[in-house]
């Protein structure tokens, strides 16, 4: 007996966390025949925790290893990032200020080599004793 059928669960994989998330949409094969997995990944999306984060105005920043992660031309592709596990979010103005760069408004995340993160972190003054 098969697992397949002609309903499958869309999910899509996050593209700061790298994690499979269900969309809540079912797919169906028109033709009626069982050829779709339980659930079926269609693409990149962003997860609710991360999407809420996008909505809030902030910018994730995911750590990838270059030695690791596909060689881009001129831009690393979701598919060919290695992500370290290390992600850090800034609001839009404040990735723009440090950064001298303003990105789209419909883009969630940008990739970044290691030690970037460290950086940006030693940039932030420790709370007063």
């Amino acid at each position: 007996m098969t697992d397949k059928s002609h309903v499958s669960l869309e999910q899509r994989v996050c593209l700061v966390c790298g994690t499979p998330f269900d969309t809540g949409n079912i797919l169906l094969d028109k033709r009626l025949r069982a050829s779709l997995a339980h659930r079926t990944t269609t693409g990149w999306g962003l997860c609710p925790e991360h999407q809420k984060l996008s909505d809030d105005g902030f910018v994730a920043l995911v750590e990838c290893d270059p030695q690791r992660s596909g060689l881009p031309r001129d831009r690393l592709k979701p598919e060919q990032a290695y992500r370290t596990g290390r992600v850090a979010h800034l609001k839009r103005e404040a990735f723009a200020a440090v950064f001298n760069v303003s990105i789209p408004a419909d883009q969630p995340c940008v990739f970044v080599e290691p030690g970037v993160i460290e950086h940006l972190q030693a940039m932030v003054a420790p709370p007063p004793d």
